[in-house]
Parts: structure tokens; C-alpha cells; sequence
């Protein structure tokens, strides 16, 4: 029978219930993380060129990741209104409309990886190590779903306050990768195809597992049943309003690393590029709290909005971002005292000491672009919440790309500045860019205030 002690979790204290959703997702983010780190670390031992590969290839795999974080995201903030309106039959339909949208993400994507993957390599300016860019590509590309399903599976389990089934397949697919790799590059002598083979295994498993839960054990509070779909256009339009942006925020961090390899390639040449890689990945983790904090406030200020309780909206956008500002700050921090240790671990695999030292260089620098980058995140997922997707879409489009990468361009190539000024401008877009975003937020909580403020 299902429990319905988890959705009573999370629909009371606004602290508790991200305490709830956000932990167990920051330990479960960082292992998933791990993954790509771990991807770094034993391809790094192939060479250079399969390291620069998989830098150029990664924004790619993300940019799957992001669609389906982005219809997870548009079924979180739907199914989370509704249990706020207390209407969970129109929940447990939307879990199937999810489930619907997902399919047709994964075909439009294999279609992609069949046709234009090739293409897409070529244009990312990967064309010399383009050999290594397909083996690791195809096979993401082919059995994408192994990466959508779990993640919008996993939104769906947050939804109804049910962390641990949300995380742990997370946990045991990370653990999985970690396993697999070495075994599959070196022990089975497959190269950089055995790194993408691994990821797609330990995904498919954890997938597995949350199926178990689902369709044996059936012990869900929602149900992933087709009997409770009702098709109804207006619920794939308030799932797209969100998932949508959020999928495209998504494609944006991807196009970020995209254009930052670029301008770090014209500037300093593919050796730059390699080691950007490995700074990157660090400076990608800090920004995981964030994430993983924001995940858990698109549920709880969607159950807030859905009750027209202001109170708990306007506490959860505090604690949101000052709990993630504390964690970010405190990991830019240690990344940049033990930036050489932490670095130094690539050149067990790649034996290339100068490159591991410039990526500690970068590492120092680049903490600075995730120091203030809490106040953006809390306003792009709360109004994802809300259902104002297009709206944080339009905060991340202003941070990451017209501001960031805008000065990352203007100080490091028009102002003639090399590579140190595109990683300068970077940082200093995103700084301004997420002060912009809580601002917006804000005068938007104030509304809600005025609006709903004496009934909560």
C-alpha cells in the first residue's frame, strides 16, 4: 500500500521539507557527478586527445541530461501544484502525460545521434579528434533513454516526498560507472567507448531498480498506470510551459562550456582546452548544492503557490538561497586552497604534470564564478515552481549567455585580453547576472504577498 506519510512530509515546514529533499540529492548529484569526473580521470590515461574529446563531447551528453531534467522538472512543478490543491488524481495523470513526453524527447534525440552527430562534432570544432568524439557519442546518443527515463522517474518520486527512491538508483548508477570504467577501457582494452558503455550500464540499472518499486512492488503513492490517463492538451501545455525552459537552461550551461572552449581554444590553443576540462568538472560540483537545493524548491514552492500560502513561499525562497550560498562558498573555498591536490590526482593517469598544474591555475580562478551564483539558481527554480518557466529561462539566457559570455568575449578577444579575460569576463557576468535573477524573484514574492499574504 502507498505511504502517505512522505507527501504529509513535505507539504508543512518549508525548512524541513527541503532539508528532506535537498541532502540526500547534493550527496546523490555529487556521485552522479563522479561519473564524469571519474570518465575524466581514466581517459585522461588514453592520451591528450581523447581527454580534449571528451571535453568537446560532454556538453552534448549534458544537453540529454537537460531534457530530461527539464521534463522532470515541468512534471515536479505541475504534480506538486496539484498535491498543494489537494488534486491527485490529475497528479497521477500528469505522471502518465510525463511519461509520454519523455518517449518522444528520447526518439527525437536518437534521431539526432543517427543523422546529425556527426555534424554536430564538426561544428563544435572537435573535427581533429573526431574519431574519439563518435566513440564515446554514438552510444549516449543511441540508448539515450536509459538517461531520461531515470531522471524524470526521479522527479516524479521527489514529487511526492520520496527522496530515497529518487536518489538511491542515482547512488548505485554512480557507484556502478566508477566499477565499470576501468574495467571496460583498460580491461577490456575498449578506449574511450568503454567509458560511454559503462555510463549507459550503471544507468540502465538504477533504472531498473526504480521499476522494481513501480511496477512489482507497487508500492508508488503515485501511479505510473495508463488507466489514469485522461489525454488533456492543457496538462502537456502547463508540463511544456516548464520543462521546456528548463530543458533548454539546461542546453544553455552546455552551450556555455561550448563557447567557453571555443574562446579558450582561439586564445590558448587545445592543451588550454584539456585542462579547462578538468578545472571545469571541479567547478561544475560547486554548483551542485545549488542544484540539487533548487531541485528540491521547484516541490516546495510549488505546493506553497498551489495553496496560495505565502508564508511558506516567501521561507522557502530565504532559506533556499542562504543554504546554498553557505555550501557553494565552502566548497569554492577548499577547491582553492587544495586546488593542486585536488587537480593533481590527473596526473596519476595522464603523466602530463604541466597540464594537471595549469588546471589547478584555472580551478583558482574559476571558483569565483559560482561564488554569488545562489541567488540566481534560487530564482530560476522557484519560478519554475511556479510555473513561470519561460521567466527563469529568461533570467538563466541573461546570466549565462548575454552577460557572461558576453564579457568572457569582450575582455578576452575584443579587448585583447587572451584567456585570462575570458575566464575574468565570465566571472564577472554571472555575478552581476545573478543578483538580476534574485531581484526579479523578489519583486515577485512581494506581489504574492500583497496578493495572498493575509490568507496564508
Amino acid at each position: 500500500m502507498p505511504n502517505t506519510e512522505n507527501i504529509e512530509s513535505i507539504i508543512g515546514n518549508p525548512r524541513k521539507a527541503i532539508n528532506k529533499l535537498a541532502f540526500p540529492t547534493i550527496f546523490s548529484m555529487l556521485l552522479m557527478f563522479l561519473n564524469n569526473l571519474i570518465d575524466s580521470f581514466w581517459v585522461a590515461g588514453i592520451n591528450s586527445d581523447a581527454l580534449a574529446a571528451l571535453g568537446f563531447i560532454s556538453p552534448l551528453y549534458l544537453v540529454i541530461i537537460g531534457l530530461g531534467s527539464g521534463v522532470g522538472a515541468g512534471a515536479n512543478s505541475l504534480i506538486s501544484r496539484y498535491v498543494g490543491a489537494q488534486r491527485i488524481e490529475d497528479a497521477n495523470n500528469a505522471v502518465i502525460h510525463s511519461i509520454i513526453l519523455t518517449g518522444i524527447v528520447s526518439v527525437i534525440i536518437l534521431i539526432v545521434g543517427i543523422f546529425f552527430l556527426n555534424d554536430l562534432i564538426v561544428l563544435l570544432g572537435a573535427s581533429g579528434v573526431i574519431t574519439y568524439c563518435l566513440s564515446y557519442g554514438q552510444i549516449i546518443f543511441l540508448l539515450n533513454i536509459v538517461f531520461l527515463a531515470p531522471n524524470v522517474t526521479a522527479s516524479i518520486f521527489r514529487a511526492e516526498g520520496d527522496v530515497k527512491r529518487a536518489t538511491n538508483p542515482l547512488i548505485l548508477t554512480a557507484i556502478l560507472n566508477i566499477i565499470l570504467d576501468p574495467i571496460l577501457i583498460y580491461g577490456l582494452n575498449l578506449g574511450i567507448f568503454g567509458a560511454g558503455l559503462a555510463t549507459v550500464m550503471a544507468s540502465l540499472t538504477g533504472f531498473v531498480w526504480m521499476l522494481y518499486w513501480i511496477y512489482i512492488k507497487k508500492d508508488t503513492f503515485f501511479k505510473f498506470k495508463f488507466s489514469h490517463y485522461k489525454r488533456n492538451l492543457g496538462i502537456y501545455k502547463e508540463i511544456l510551459v516548464v520543462s521546456l525552459p528548463a530543458g533548454t537552461e539546461e542546453i544553455i550551461f552546455s552551450l556555455v562550456a561550448i563557447i567557453l572552449n571555443y574562446l579558450i581554444m582561439i586564445t590558448a590553443g587545445v592543451n588550454e582546452v584539456a585542462s579547462f576540462t578538468i578545472a571545469w568538472r571541479f567547478i561544475s560540483i560547486a554548483f551542485l548544492p545549488c542544484m540539487a537545493i533548487g531541485i528540491a524548491t521547484i516541490t516546495v514552492s510549488g505546493i506553497a503557490y498551489g495553496a496560495r500560502n505565502w508564508k511558506n513561499f516567501d521561507e522557502t525562497i530565504k532559506y533556499s538561497t542562504v543554504l546554498s550560498l553557505a555550501i557553494t562558498l565552502g566548497i569554492c573555498l577548499i577547491f582553492y586552497v587544495f586546488s593542486h591536490q585536488i587537480c593533481g590526482m590527473f596526473n596519476y593517469s595522464s603523466g602530463n604534470l604541466e597540464l594537471v598544474n595549469r588546471a589547478a591555475e584555472i580551478l583558482q580562478m574559476l571558483v569565483f564564478y559560482n561564488c554569488m551564483i545562489s541567488f540566481g539558481a534560487t530564482a530560476a527554480y522557484a519560478y519554475q515552481g511556479v510555473g513561470s518557466g519561460f521567466k527563469s529561462l529568461g533570467l538563466t539566457i541573461l546570466r549565462e549567455l548575454v552577460l557572461s559570455m558576453a564579457f568572457a568575449y569582450v575582455m578576452g578577444i575584443t579587448l585583447n585580453m587572451g584567456v585570462f579575460g575570458v575566464y575574468l569576463g565570465a566571472i564577472i557576468g554571472m555575478n552581476i547576472g545573478s543578483f538580476v535573477g534574485f531581484i526579479c524573484i523578489w519583486i515577485f514574492n512581494l506581489k504574492f504577498k500583497k496578493e495572498y499574504g493575509d490568507f496564508s
